[in-house]
């Protein structure tokens, strides 16, 4: 299957890791030596809907890449720290009722 970076572009990344959505490819990195395609660019999550800048862009190094389908691109990588939403906080009444 041949596909051009335009195409590459419309496509959602998702990590069979974690099952994750990255969001979609807005770059690519090329060896210009070699012509090869080194990694795909994920912009960073929008930071008060983007009036705050973004986060940190996601480099996927294209060995990381396990299918490019219609849609989709399925990558299986361990996301870095910073690119990982902070973790949940508990409702400040959470604690006083039981769940059962």
């Amino acid at each position: 299957m041949n596909c051009c970076v335009t195409d590459l572009r419309d496509k959602e990344i998702i990590n069979l890791k974690d099952g994750c959505r990255l969001g979609c490819v807005c770059d690519a990195e090329i060896d210009t030596c070699t012509g090869r395609v080194l990694a795909l660019i994920v912009f960073g999550k929008n930071k008060l809907f983007g009036l705050m800048g973004h986060g940190q862009d996601i480099r996927i190094a294209w060995e990381d890449i396990e299918v490019i389908g219609d849609d989709t691109i399925l990558v299986s990588f361990d996301l870095p720290a910073e690119c990982k939403p902070p973790a949940k906080k508990k409702a400040p009444l959470e604690g006083l009722f039981r769940q059962g």
